[in-house]
């Protein structure tokens, strides 16, 4: 199969013919009909993730056919049209148990523990835990959107942040997961107020709902800005993008008892990243953190996406092929774009 591969950390992927996978007992193979391009692909190449060995095919949201299903599948059979959560559960261990499949204790995850969805055919574990239907009528890009930054955002803005109709909502960053989270906050009744350093960016943000909008190339303190227009600061604030910057301005963006939700990465050389905790113990903050959505926890979201309250399909604002992979991968480290890039392999 052709498929992305990287041999070196940071250096140029190219596409290439390796070998076709061959499913787990537990798991399938899927070929790819349409896969998202996100900023984690971009971590993993960069040598972020500790879990990637090289040589590596990055690639975790993903949408297609299963061709080929391991011999322990009870619920799927060859023809089926599915997505996947980005983590990958095991199904036994005391998380899952309990119904934190996100969190769960011996989770993979396409494109970082192993081979992911750059390529034609990828394969996938536990594919009776993780599997989910794609509904009739859903393109395979709109799925493919969802199973990462979409599904994401819906558990950190309606489970983990506990959205209410009414609250006002901050969202930095408003590449796939920030656009995302724009939309369901607002499709949720809260008022929102999208920062974020690129106009087209701010433009798609008010086009999802956003209420107010923040150019953080304009302002210097875009937490004053926030507190400012919200009259006191934001019920609750995410940091959608992921870097010290965001993470801060989130949090110093919120009223009292505010909640901060950390959904996007926070690489640093030693680990950890500064966080204004004085703040969070005088305001009695939440801090909390945001790891993409079970399969479970699907049918809630797709109801939504299904009568047209949600539509992760406007969030698409590129699609391109194979070839066009290693050169986008690298672009992502300087202008992540706005919106969605999915890839269609084989279009």
């Amino acid at each position: 199969m052709r498929a992305v591969v990287f041999e070196q950390y940071g250096k140029p992927a190219e596409v290439r013919e390796v070998p076709d996978p061959e499913p787990a007992e537990h798991g399938v193979v899927v070929r790819v009909e349409a896969t998202g391009l996100c900023r984690s692909d971009w971590h993993g190449w960069m040598g972020h993730d500790p879990d990637i060995t090289l040589p590596h095919v990055p690639g975790h949201e993903l949408a297609g056919v299963v061709e080929a299903v391991g011999t322990r599948v009870t619920g799927w059979r060859p023809g089926d049209r599915v997505t996947v959560p980005f983590v990958c559960a095991c199904g036994t261990c005391p998380s899952c148990a309990a119904g934190d499949q996100q969190v769960c204790e011996r989770q993979t995850q396409p494109g970082f523990h192993h081979w992911g969805s750059f390529a034609q055919y990828v394969a996938l574990d536990h594919a009776d835990v993780n599997l989910v239907a794609v509904p009739d009528g859903m393109t395979y890009a709109t799925a493919a959107a969802l199973g990462c930054r979409f599904a994401t955002a819906f558990r950190a803005v309606v489970r983990q942040g506990r959205v209410a109709a009414g609250e006002w909502v901050a969202v930095h960053g408003c590449g796939g997961v920030g656009l995302s989270a724009v939309m369901i906050a607002a499709a949720s009744g809260a008022r929102v107020v999208a920062v974020d350093v690129s106009p087209r960016a701010l433009d798609l943000a008010r086009k999802f709902g956003a209420a107010e909008c923040v150019d953080a190339t304009r302002v210097p303190g875009t937490a004053a800005a926030v507190q400012e227009l919200t009259g006191g600061g934001a019920h609750l604030s995410l940091d959608a993008l992921g870097s010290p910057a965001t993470c801060a301005a989130s949090v110093d963006s919120l009223r009292r008892r505010g909640r901060h939700v950390q959904v996007g990465l926070l690489p640093s050389a030693d680990g950890t990243t500064p966080v204004p905790l004085a703040r969070a113990i005088a305001l009695e903050l939440e801090l909390l953190g945001s790891h993409g959505m079970a399969a479970h926890a699907y049918p809630g979201m797709l109801e939504l996406v299904g009568s047209g309250v949600l539509r992760p399909d406007l969030l698409i604002t590129r699609t391109i092929a194979l070839d066009a992979v290693p050169e986008a991968l690298a672009a992502l480290g300087t202008a992540p774009g706005a919106g969605v890039t999915v890839i269609e392999p084989w279009s």
